[in-house]
Formats: C-alpha cells, sequence, structure tokens
C-alpha cells in the first residue's frame, strides 16, 4: 500500500517569539500568530482526505491541528514525534552563554558526533530511536493512507533525514519554519519527497 505523509511543524508560541528553549520538557501553547497559522494550514488542506492525524504529546502540536478534528478525523499522540530534549537548557532565554553552548553542539552534529547531546538532554541518534518507533507504528496501520503528522522543528529536520537516507550530520539542509510542510510518499519500502519545505499557505497571513 502507497501511504501518503503529510509533515507539519506546530504553530507559533510565545516563548518562540522570546528566543526561549523549548524542547520536549516544555509545554507551551500557541500565541494568536500561532492560531492564525494553523488556522491557514487548515484553509489551504482541510479538502486533503485524511484518514488519521498524529501528534506529538505536547499541546502546541494538538492546537495546531484541532480544526481537522472538528472534521472527524481520528487523532493519537505518539511520544516519539516529541520534540528533541534540549536537557538543562529548556525554557531558558538564549542568552550569550546559552547560545555558545548551543552551536558547540549543533557544530559537534554537524562533524557526525550525533551520540552527543546537551546536558541531561537527548543526542540525534536517541532521538531517531523513538522517531523509528513511531514511523513503524503509523506504516503498520493498515487503514491509513493519508496522514497528517504535527510534530516539532528540530526533531522533524532529523526525522525526514533518516526517512530519507540523508546524512543526519546535514540535518540543518531542512529548513522549517512554523505549520511548514513536508510530502513524503511512502511506497515499494521507501520514503521520496514529494513537496520539499511548503510555506503558501502563510503567504495571505503577510497580508491581513
Amino acid at each position: 500500500m502507497k501511504k501518503t505523509f503529510y509533515f507539519i511543524r506546530h504553530g507559533q508560541t510565545d516563548l518562540n517569539l522570546r528566543g526561549i528553549v523549548q524542547g520536549r520538557g516544555v509545554n507551551s501553547p500557541l500565541n494568536e500568530n500561532g492560531f492564525r497559522q494553523a488556522q491557514a494550514f487548515f484553509d489551504a488542506y482541510k479538502d486533503v482526505p485524511f484518514d488519521k492525524i498524529y501528534t506529538s504529546t505536547l499541546l502546541r502540536t494538538k492546537q495546531t491541528v484541532a480544526a481537522f478534528l472538528e472534521l472527524g478525523i481520528p487523532v493519537e499522540e505518539i511520544e516519539g514525534l516529541d520534540e528533541i530534549s534540549w536537557g538543562i537548557y529548556e525554557g531558558k532565554e538564549q542568552d550569550e552563554d546559552t547560545m555558545i553552548g548551543f552551536e558547540k553542539v549543533i557544530a559537534s552534529w554537524r562533524n557526525n558526533e550525533l551520540d552527543l547531546s546537551i546536558e541531561d538532554g537527548e543526542s540525534p541518534n536517541q532521538l531517531v530511536a523513538r522517531q523509528k518507533e513511531a514511523i513503524a507504528y503509523m506504516l503498520s496501520q493498515p487503514d491509513e493512507e493519508t496522514i497528517l503528522v504535527c510534530m516539532h522543528g528540530r526533531a522533524m529536520r532529523i526525522l525526514l533525514c533518516h526517512l530519507t537516507d540523508f546524512p543526519l550530520c546535514q540535518m540543518d539542509e531542512f529548513p522549517h519554519t512554523n505549520t511548514a510542510l513536508y510530502i513524503l510518499d511512502f511506497e515499494s519500502g521507501r520514503f521520496n519527497v514529494v513537496d520539499y519545505y511548503n510555506t503558501k499557505h502563510l503567504e495571505r497571513l503577510g497580508n491581513e
């Protein structure tokens, strides 16, 4: 069976706006602009015949797809879709010390040191392990051909790498912004990107 996955990042939160680190352990809601982004995505894709919606366990992803649930589409949350844990940096403002620490870790990841993490956080390889469980579960569902998945920025970059056999150390090659969309087909055991970083639904927000 061919499956088509619509992967989107959640809408904006106030912590996004303020540059405060959000990871798996920070459960922030959407802000007003985030709800507008979510509505814009719904308006653009409400006619897609989604069989199922999957979200992370975090509020910001559930709020982003809430309008679709009113159409009666079933939804399920999966821990494997949660954002990476940023450990001791979660909930902190991105001040100079935090940014220096972040950049050291991100640079190490670019150097293929993918078992490295922020203190008390997750490494990319640890995140991949739980993401692979989540993907295997979604692929095992027999009657779900068109699937909407709402998740998180860094997690989505890492997911797109291992789904498409792209080097994990080059995860930053996949851009993301709030409610940005990637569409992937799964057929004959392989994922294929059919729509890359689509933000067309956000264009009208800049004109309001």
